[in-house]
């Protein structure tokens, strides 16, 4: 099947596989490594990505489901060598240690704070609760995803970026 998708921004056309899984998709056709395949099984949260500005585990979802569509990456979030607020907050509250599923958590937590501007800390864990870390403990997540929303609160630009 022959689609159109817009990812990070750029447009592309491809010839796909019916079955091909939007996350090999990205990975093995685009470059986009940053799209980390998990568990395969949709239950850890490593592929999730931006499908029409929501999350999802792109390895639950087909690439000829994204025909017509837009999908943004992890890749896709910086700007002009600048980190989004979301991934600036990571790294300064040290929301990682072995790194492999901090770019779902940062995906997530970009959907999350664009339904709840102001997340408590419980909310927080709700939100991110289908993406799973095996070295952290959350606490750090949460404390980066709290300031994330206070910065895109305090900078009304940086939301709009974040919204697209």
């Amino acid at each position: 099947m022959r689609i159109t998708v817009t990812v990070d921004g750029t447009q592309y056309t491809d010839d796909v596989e019916p079955r091909l899984l939007l996350v090999h998709y990205l990975r093995d056709r685009l470059g986009k490594v940053g799209t980390v395949v998990g568990c395969d099984t949709s239950n850890c949260g490593a592929c999730t990505v931006l499908f029409d500005d929501r999350s999802v585990k792109s390895c639950s979802v087909l690439a000829v489901q994204t025909d017509g569509h837009s999908v943004t990456t992890v890749e896709g979030l910086a700007e002009d060598g600048n980190l989004h607020p979301v991934q600036e907050a990571f790294r300064e509250k040290h929301a990682l240690q072995c790194g492999f599923c901090t770019p779902g958590m940062i995906m997530a937590t970009i959907d999350l704070l664009s339904e709840n501007s102001d997340p408590n800390d419980e909310d927080v864990r709700h939100g991110l609760e289908g993406n799973l870390c095996r070295c952290t403990g959350y606490q750090n997540i949460v404390a980066a995803a709290r300031d994330a929303a206070q910065r895109l609160r305090e900078n009304p630009a940086a939301t709009e970026e974040a919204a697209r």
